[in-house]
């Protein structure tokens, strides 16, 4: 995905534990859900989910989990969704006709963390909750609260496990990136990577300013299939003995182990991605990827639509994590090949929690 820069359908026990901490601190419209039951009589609070599109299965569960959620507590959940990743105006319009319609809340995945400010802006001094969902905003507190994975951390568990895998080997790293606007899901991943694997990242904001001798190079996938094929064939140009790659999320992944394959080279090379996907997963199960960071997004929508109505009848505004500027989801590394000292769950585990 694109993710900003580019979070799960069962989830385990301790999601419920963090749903209650919580809410206790607590493209056009492409579809107009109303949800109904469990209502208390009055007037139904009214919650508008706008995804950057809506057809990344990152953002279809997301949808999912909202409602869900909205359901349960019979909230009107009313989606909007980008044209295309990147389609700031039409989020722009979704939150003007939010705050037009008189809801409660919105729970936003920016689409352009900065643009969208002044539309969020508006929508605050009317008096709504905004929670961005996956990616902040810039500045992140330019919302109420943001439900994301740690990104970095995501990054750091598969640098740390392919760290503990590659001990007494040389690595020779190709770095498969989002795009050139170093979004700030891309500089996490990347940079948390780079950092778990124990290479001195210098500017730990930019990407690609450390000078370090097993990196080939980066380039950018756009988040896509396509993309990780090109960017891998041509970081193999630059250095063919290329035997670690990181890509910013799943699809990439599966386009850079289709250029190592063409070049035969698959079984000799680690690849390891962010995301949990259910094609993700598989492809970990199948050995395409060496180990994945698993993220929840219907997870963050579930929580933000509880957090909304508990604002409305409370005028509770929910908490960040400690320590973070942001309520952290959760990550999980999935991997069928542990490492020592890297804390992860195997792909039975992953494909109970998967997405997509």
């Amino acid at each position: 995905m694109k993710s900003s820069i580019r979070t799960s359908r069962r989830l385990v026990a301790v999601g419920g534990a963090v749903l209650i901490a919580a809410t206790a601190t607590a493209c056009g419209s492409d579809s107009s859900d109303s949800s109904s039951g469990g209502s208390s009589g009055d007037s139904k609070i009214s919650v508008g989910l706008i995804t950057k599109t809506d057809t990344n299965p990152f953002f279809v569960k997301m949808k999912q989990g909202a409602s869900s959620a909205a359901s349960k507590l019979g909230i009107d959940l009313q989606s909007f969704a980008g044209k295309k990743d990147g389609d700031n105006e039409t989020q722009v319009s979704a939150v003007e006709n939010l705050i037009a319609s008189g809801a409660k809340g919105i729970l936003i995945t920016p689409n352009d963390s900065k643009a969208i400010v002044p539309a969020i802006d508006k929508a605050r001094q009317a008096g709504l909750l905004v929670i961005a969902l996956d990616t902040p905003t810039e500045p992140a507190n330019a919302v109420d609260d943001t439900f994301a994975t740690d990104n970095y951390k995501a990054g750091l568990l598969i640098g740390q496990w392919a760290k503990a895998k590659f001990a007494g080997k040389q690595p020779k790293i190709a770095m498969l990136d989002l795009n050139p606007d170093q979004i700030s899901v891309d500089v996490a991943r990347d940079q948390g990577f780079l950092e778990g694997f124990g290479i001195d990242v210098k500017d730990k904001a930019k990407i690609g300013d450390e000078k370090d001798a097993r990196i080939v190079g980066h380039d950018v996938t756009d988040g896509a299939e396509d993309g990780g094929r090109t960017a891998m064939e041509n970081l193999l140009q630059k250095d063919p003995s290329v035997n670690l790659v990181y890509t910013i999320n799943e699809p990439a992944a599966a386009g850079a182990y289709a250029a190592l394959k063409a070049a035969g080279k698959e079984k000799q090379v680690t690849i390891v991605s962010v995301d949990g996907g259910c094609p993700g997963v598989e492809n970990v199960a199948k050995g395409v990827i060496g180990a994945t960071s698993q993220q929840y997004p219907l997870k963050m929508a579930s929580l933000g639509v509880e957090a909304i109505a508990n604002f409305a009848k409370t005028g509770a505004k929910p908490s960040t994590s400690p320590g973070l500027d942001f309520f952290n989801t959760g990550v999980t590394l999935i991997t069928d090949n542990p490492a020592s000292g890297v804390a992860s769950k195997d792909t039975r585990f992953g494909k109970a929690n998967c997405w997509g």
